[in-house]
């Protein structure tokens, strides 16, 4: 026995190696048979809070079980545990689903936003409909979304829909279903070619006031001029030769690149976006909206802070791609004397081994390299959901990241771990055995196994599978079965293998009569009655694009096998977790796509 300095507390040495075993055991056992020396002393003194007084005799004593545990086979370590600790792998199994629930019911937050007033922020979402939503666009709906119901203010969906040569209908639809299926609700929804009047009586104001001016250079000897910080002669035409230029650009007098209004900003400038940049320029292919009544559209430049400008947007959500262009927003709406609203940025995001660029997807859509734009391994939206991605999964990732403008490319995997969290309590349990080997169990009776749909809820039910020694498993599963080895057919039997016959079937016994025994450190296996049992197959996703953005002509495989009967009743659309497989989402009846381990 030892005590502290007053003497009121002992320390007893057999609880400590009581505890210090348990948590070694277990901890060992969920980490492949090596236990953490510092994770099985964070569980003792979260145990027993008062041997923190005692921290080296503390330390001397678990370090001293965590050998020994660790010096035992994995197999003896989970002998040990259920015979000195019955109970205890129930309890772990418990408290670790406990704190995966507290985990995805933990709602991450986004910093304050300045200059915010209480029912006065107004924020906006202004896609370009050249392609399908992804997940860079959602940070962008997502956050600004938050802001403005945390601000009980509006959020406006804005289509900024002023280059007719890359826009299509369909593409509207796109983000409009996207969204809705992300649980984002606009106040307002609007498209920038609705403005195309004021976009025009605003481009005369710019000319008038000295700000802007028709140029007909040749398109190449304009880069060549703003790359060197050079003038062209055109940018000391007068207001009224401006004037005249822009009503024949209006009167289709000039073709395409035969002439553009550009911005009066600083030619010199260090800042190369501020070098006269072309605010309308001459655009002959229809529009999918206004067809052909207009021919001269304006640049990004222009319609993105006079849109944010006339429609009340508080606080710009901007992406950091475009913060040199900053200048030129806030120069532009100063030049036509219109209210500049405050710009948030933040990094662009992308997930690794993939692509966002619109450009790219679309070559990949056309080149049928991918089922279309909701291909499961694109990060599309469209394409998320059908790999089974929750859209709550979704609004986490992004909020988890903040506004932050380091640039990063996160992994698929920090996505799947918050997705993975949010299905485990959702997701219903089912048996899927791919590329299966037969197992025939002498002496079997015909029983009827019935098995939960889930662990810990009960109001999910069960299904009744009918059995008669007629199993298959897993190949993979069979890899070191040998006459001896014993398994256990999980919510089944235990039993004995007692011939191999090649490499496609085991004969084996059953061993025990109790359908629920004891763990006893037998490898437990999923199984499929092969009498009542249905072809199944599973997409498994691979990174869409390999080292140097070379498309992986692997990244989609399939693996064929059997699942269980009422698997049948799977419908397109639903997520559930075949067990020691996966979380899965139903492509089609028979087919599930893989969302992740």
């Amino acid at each position: 026995m030892d005590s502290n300095n007053s003497g009121e507390l002992q320390v007893d040495e057999k609880e400590i190696i009581t505890l210090a075993r348990k948590f070694a055991l277990l901890n060992a056992i969920y980490h492949d048979g090596r236990a953490s020396l510092g994770s099985v002393i964070g569980r003792v003194f979260a145990e027993q809070p008062k041997l923190k007084l005692f921290p080296q005799r503390v330390n001397s004593l678990v370090r001293e079980q965590v050998e020994k545990v660790n010096s035992l086979p994995l197999l003896d370590q989970r002998r040990a545990l259920l015979l000195e600790f019955p109970g205890a792998m129930e309890n772990e199994d418990k408290r670790k689903q406990e704190i995966s629930r507290k985990e995805a019911e933990r709602e991450p937050s986004l910093p304050e936003l300045p200059d915010a007033i209480e029912g006065a922020v107004v924020t906006r979402f202004p896609p370009e409909p050249n392609g399908y939503m992804h997940i860079g666009h959602a940070k962008a709906a997502i956050i600004g979304r938050e802001y403005a119901t945390r601000y009980s203010g509006k959020f406006i969906v804005r289509f900024d829909d002023t280059n007719p040569s890359t826009e299509k209908l369909e593409y509207y639809g796109a983000f409009l279903d996207s969204l809705e299926w992300l649980g984002i609700k606009a106040d307002r929804v609007k498209n920038a070619s609705d403005d195309m009047e004021e976009f025009y009586k605003l481009a005369e104001v710019a000319m008038r006031n000295g700000k802007a001016y028709v140029c007909t250079c040749a398109q190449e000897d304009i880069r060549q001029m703003r790359a060197k910080g050079l003038a062209c002669a055109h940018r000391t035409n007068s207001v009224e030769e401006n004037l005249k230029l822009w009503e024949k650009m209006k009167k289709k007098e000039f073709k395409r690149n035969e002439a553009v209004l550009r911005f009066l900003g600083d030619i010199k400038s260090s800042n190369t976006a501020m070098r006269d940049p072309v605010l309308f320029r001459i655009v002959e292919d229809p529009h999918p909206l206004r067809g052909t009544k207009y021919h001269i559209w304006p640049t990004y430049d222009f319609d993105g802070p006079v849109e944010d400008s006339l429609d009340g947007v508080t606080h710009a959500m901007r992406s950091k791609e475009y913060e040199l262009r900053d200048e030129v927003y806030c120069s532009i709406l100063n030049s036509l004397g219109l209210r500049v609203p405050k710009i948030i940025e933040f990094s662009r995001l992308s997930l690794a081994n993939t692509t966002v660029h619109k450009r790219t997807l679309k070559r990949l859509v056309e080149e049928k390299k991918v089922d279309g734009w909701d291909d499961p391994r694109i990060p599309t939206i469209a394409g998320l959901r059908r790999r089974g991605i929750l859209p709550e999964a979704i609004r986490r990732f992004i909020i988890s990241m903040g506004l932050s403008k380091v640039e990063s490319e996160p992994t698929w995997d920090l996505l799947e771990s918050i997705n993975r969290k949010l299905l485990d309590p959702v997701a219903k349990r089912y048996f899927f055995v791919p590329h299966p080997v037969s197992l025939d169990v002498k002496g079997f009776p015909r029983v009827t196994v019935e098995i939960p749909y889930h662990p810990d809820r009960v109001e999910f039910g069960s299904r009744k599978i009918e059995t008669n020694g007629r199993f298959a498993i897993s190949s993979e599963d069979c890899e070191g079965l040998l006459p001896g080895s014993k398994i256990r057919l999980i919510e089944a039997y235990t039993v004995e293998i007692e011939e191999s016959v090649g490499r496609t079937a085991l004969l084996a016994r059953m061993i025990e009569n109790d359908l629920h025994g004891e763990d006893r450190g037998i490898k437990k296996l999923q199984w499929v009655a092969r009498d009542s049992c249905t072809s199944f197959e599973m997409k498994v996703l691979g990174p869409l694009l390999k080292e140097g953005g070379i498309f992986n002509e692997k990244s989609l495989t399939t693996v064929k096998g059997l699942a269980e009967q009422s698997a049948l009743e799977l419908r397109e659309g639903e997520l559930v977790q075949f067990v020691r497989i996966g979380f899965c989402r139903i492509d089609k009846p028979g087919v599930a796509i893989l969302t992740h381990k």
